[in-house]
C-alpha cells in the first residue's frame, strides 16, 4: 500500500552523526519535526536550527517551500538562518583576515538563499557590506565574494537600489576604471552598475558620470568580461533620454565599438555563448531604435530644406538636363522628371513623405543610395523610366514602401525581447549597415520585379516576395553585407516559386484517392519515428535558463527524462553545459506518473505571477508547465522554439496525448511527402519483365503488383 500523499521519506544528517530516517508529515509544523530531530541527535535549543536541502544550492526549507521535497530526499539539520546571518555579520568584521575571508566566501554562498538573504538584510547586512566596500581595504579574493555576496543579496528586491550611496558607486566604478583589477572584482563590478542603471533612474546618471563608453570598449578585448562590458554599455544605451542616444551612439562609432565587438567578439576564437548572443542582439536593437525619430517624422512640405534633398535626387538622375526659362516649362518639366523618378505625386512628390512609418527615413535611404551608389541610383532610375510598356519599377514608391518593410522586418522602434539571441553578425560589418540593407534591398527589389514582369497593378504581389526573399536570406544569417547579396541572388523569383511549391506539397498534391489512402497508411508510423525522436530529445536533456533575476546573470537549470521514461530530472547548474549532464548532477525528479498535465504559454503559473512586469510576447511563447501531485508545477522557458515544440510535444508523448506544435505538423508533412516519393519512385522504377517467347494461339500476359506496405 502505497504511503499517504502527506508523508515523505528523507534522511537527515548532522555531521559527526548518524544520519535519520524518518517520515516527513507534511501537515506537521516544520518546528516540530525539527525539535523531535534535534532530540534524536540530544540537541537543545530546537528553534536555533532549521533544515536545509544536502545537494544542490542547499537551500533553506520553510513552511512555504517545504511541498517541494520528494521522497528520497537527503536534508541537512543546520543552525537557523537568523543565527546564521548573525554569526556570519560577526565574522566578515572581525580583524582576523582569514577569519573574515572565511566568512565572506560563506556568506557569498549563502545570499543566494531568499530566507537567510531576508534575515541578512533585516540586520542591516547590506549596509555594512557597503561600508566595506567603501572603505577601499579589501582586495583580492575578499573583495570579489564581498562583491559577489552584495549582488546576491541586492538581487532579491528586498532593498531599493535607490539606497547606494554616493561613495559606493564611486568605489565600484574606480574599479571598472582601473587599469589592472582581477577578472572576479571587474567582472561583479560590471554586473553591479549594470543592476544599478537598470533599477534606478537617478543612479543612471550617477553611474554615467563615473564611467565614460571608452574606458567600457577598452575592456571588450579581454574575453572573460566582454559580455559585462557589453551589458553595461546597453544598460547605459537603453536607459539614457532620448537627446542623450543619438550623441552616445556617436561616442561609440568614435570608439570603433562596432569594429571591436566584430574582431574581438563575433569572429574571435571562442564560440559565442547565450548570454554574449543576447547582448548583441539588444546593442543591434538599441542601434535601429536610433532610425525612429527619422521613420516617426513627417515631411514638412513648405520646409525648403527638406524638399532641396528631393532637388538633389533628381538633380542626380538627371543631371545632364538643362532647366527651361520660364515658371511654367520648368514646373512641367520638374512634374515629368519626378514621375520618372516614381513618385506618387508627381506634381509635390513632399506629399509622398508625410505618412509614418518611414516618413524621413525613406527619403534619407533614398538620397544615401543616390550619393554613395550613384551609378546603382542612376541605373534603377534611368532604367525604369524609359520603359514604355508599363512594365517600369516605379523608384520612388518602391523606396518609400521598401524601408517600411525594412522597418518591420528588423522592428524597428520596438524594445528587445528578454531572452531573444537573434542578432545578424552582418550589421556589425559596416559603419553604415541600415543604409547598406537598403541598398541590397532595392536592387533585389528591382530585379524580381523584371523577372515577375510586373505593372503597377502587381505592386503589393511584388512587395511579397521581396518580403520573402529578404527574411529568407536574414535566416541564413549572412555574415557579410556581400554574403547577403549572395543569398539573395540564389533566391530569384523562379526559386520562391520552387520553394513554394515544395513547401505546399505536402498540402496541395497527392490528392488523389490512392494516394491519399497511402499517406493514411504511412502517417500512424511516421508519427511513431517523430514520438521516439520527442522522447529520445527529452532523454539528452536541455539546458534552461532562470530568468527571475533582475539581472541578466547565467543561471542555468538543467531537465532531462530517464531512461526508461519513468522519472523527470532536473537541477541547477551554475553554467551552461557543453554536453550532457548526468543524472548524478540533477538533485530533483518527479515521476511521470505525478504528472497531471503540460500547461502552455498564459495558462503558466510564472506567466501569470511576471504579468505586472508585462511579459513580453516572445517569452510568453516559449513559456511551459509540468502540473504534477499534489498540485505542484515544474516551470519552462525554453531558449528558442524549436526547444519549446520538442519539449511540449515530447512531454505529450509521454502522456499517451497528441503532438500539435507547428514543428510536429511541419516534421509530419515533410516526412511523410519524402517517403511517399520514394514509395511512388519505387514503383516507377519496376522494371517489367520481357515477354516469354510467343506461343502460338496464346497471348503472353504480363502479372506483377507493387506492395504498398
Amino acid at each position: 500500500m502505497p504511503p499517504p500523499a502527506d508523508i515523505v521519506k528523507v534522511a537527515i544528517e548532522w555531521p559527526g552523526a548518524n544520519a535519520q530516517l524518518i517520515e516527513m508529515d507534511q501537515k506537521r509544523p516544520l518546528s516540530s519535526i525539527i525539535r523531535e530531530v534535534c532530540d534524536g541527535w540530544s540537541l537543545s535549543g530546537s528553534e536555533q536550527f532549521a533544515l536545509r536541502y544536502a545537494d544542490g544550492p542547499q537551500l533553506y526549507i520553510t513552511e512555504q517551500s517545504r511541498g517541494d521535497i520528494k521522497n528520497g530526499t537527503i536534508l541537512r539539520l543546520a543552525i537557523s538562518p537568523a543565527r546564521a546571518a548573525r554569526q556570519l555579520l560577526e565574522r566578515i568584521q572581525s580583524h582576523v583576515i582569514d577569519a573574515r575571508l572565511e566568512a565572506l566566501k560563506e556568506l557569498a554562498k549563502l545570499s543566494a538563499d531568499p530566507t537567510f538573504a531576508a534575515e541578512f538584510i533585516n540586520m542591516e547586512g547590506i549596509g555594512t557590506l557597503a561600508r566595506l566596500v567603501e572603505s577601499g581595504t579589501h582586495f583580492g579574493e575578499m573583495l570579489a565574494f564581498t562583491l559577489t555576496a552584495f549582488l546576491e543579496l541586492m538581487d532579491h528586491g528586498i532593498v531599493s537600489w535607490d539606497l547606494i550611496s554616493l561613495s559606493f558607486i564611486k568605489q565600484i566604478a574606480g574599479y571598472v576604471n582601473q587599469p589592472m583589477v582581477d577578472v572576479s572584482i571587474l567582472q561583479r563590478s560590471l554586473a553591479i552598475l549594470e543592476s544599478m542603471v537598470l533599477n534606478s533612474h537617478s543612479l543612471y546618471h550617477r553611474v554615467a558620470q563615473e564611467i565614460t563608453v571608452g574606458q567600457l570598449i577598452g575592456h571588450l578585448s579581454n574575453q572573460e568580461i566582454q559580455t559585462y562590458a557589453i551589458a553595461l554599455i546597453n544598460a547605459l544605451f537603453l536607459k539614457a533620454p532620448e537627446d542623450r542616444r543619438q550623441e552616445m551612439a556617436s561616442t561609440l562609432a568614435q570608439k570603433h565599438l562596432r569594429s571591436i565587438i566584430l574582431n574581438h567578439v563575433i569572429r574571435g576564437n571562442r564560440p559565442i555563448k547565450a548570454e554574449m548572443a543576447h547582448q548583441l542582439y539588444v546593442l543591434q536593437v538599441l542601434t535601429f531604435n536610433l532610425l525612429e525619430e527619422r521613420m516617426m517624422t513627417k515631411m514638412d512640405p513648405n520646409d525648403q530644406a527638406q524638399r532641396d534633398i528631393i532637388f538633389e535626387l533628381r538633380r542626380i538622375a538627371f543631371d545632364g538636363d538643362t532647366d527651361p526659362t520660364g515658371t511654367e516649362k520648368r514646373k512641367a518639366m520638374y512634374t515629368k522628371d519626378y514621375k520618372m523618378l516614381g513618385f506618387t505625386n508627381h506634381l509635390n512628390p513632399a506629399m509622398d513623405f508625410t505618412q509614418t512609418p518611414p516618413g524621413m527615413l525613406a527619403l534619407d535611404n533614398m538620397l544615401y543610395l543616390a550619393r554613395v551608389h550613384q551609378d546603382t541610383y542612376i541605373r534603377i532610375v534611368l532604367e525604369n523610366s524609359s520603359r514604355e510598356d508599363k512594365h517600369e519599377c516605379p523608384f520612388g514608391r518602391c523606396a518609400i514602401e521598401l524601408t517600411r518593410m525594412l522597418c518591420e522586418i528588423l522592428q524597428v522602434g520596438e524594445l528587445p525581447n528578454e531572452g531573444c539571441n537573434d542578432y545578424h553578425p552582418m550589421f556589425f560589418t559596416h559603419d553604415r549597415a541600415w543604409e547598406e540593407f537598403f541598398c541590397v534591398c532595392i536592387q533585389l527589389l528591382n530585379k524580381t520585379w523584371k523577372e515577375m514582369r510586373a505593372t503597377a497593378e502587381d505592386f503589393n504581389k511584388v512587395m511579397q516576395v521581396v518580403r520573402e526573399q529578404i527574411t529568407r536570406a536574414l535566416a541564413m544569417k549572412p555574415s557579410s553585407i556581400d554574403q547577403l547579396k549572395n543569398k539573395l541572388r540564389g533566391l530569384s523569383y523562379s526559386e520562391i516559386l520552387r520553394l513554394r511549391q515544395s513547401e505546399r506539397m505536402s498540402q496541395d498534391d497527392f490528392q488523389s484517392p490512392p494516394i491519399i489512402e497511402l499517406r493514411e497508411r504511412i502517417q500512424p508510423e511516421i508519427l511513431e519515428l517523430i514520438k521516439q525522436q520527442r522522447l529520445n530529445r527529452l532523454c539528452e536533456g536541455s539546458c534552461f535558463r532562470k530568468l527571475g533575476n533582475r539581472r541578466r546573470q547565467e543561471k542555468f537549470w538543467f531537465c532531462r527524462l530517464s531512461l526508461n521514461h519513468k522519472v523527470l530530472h532536473y537541477g541547477d547548474l551554475e553554467e551552461s553545459p557543453q554536453g550532457e549532464v548526468p543524472f548524478e548532477l540533477l538533485s530533483d525528479k518527479i515521476p511521470v506518473s505525478d504528472i497531471k498535465s503540460v500547461l502552455t504559454g498564459k495558462d503558466c503559473p510564472h506567466m501569470k505571477e511576471k504579468s505586472a512586469l508585462k511579459q513580453n510576447k516572445e517569452v510568453l511563447e516559449l513559456a511551459f508547465s509540468v502540473l504534477y501531485d499534489p498540485d505542484e508545477t515544474l516551470n519552462f522557458v525554453a531558449p528558442n522554439k524549436y526547444e519549446y515544440c520538442i519539449w511540449t510535444d515530447g512531454l505529450c508523448a509521454l502522456l499517451g496525448r497528441e503532438m500539435g506544435s507547428d514543428l510536429t505538423r511541419s516534421d509530419l508533412d515533410t516526412l511523410i511527402s519524402m517517403e511517399m516519393k520514394l514509395r511512388l519512385l519505387d514503383l516507377e522504377n519496376i522494371t517489367i519483365p520481357e515477354a516469354p517467347p510467343p506461343v502460338p494461339k496464346e497471348p503472353s500476359s504480363y502479372n506483377f503488383s507493387y506492395n504498398y506496405s
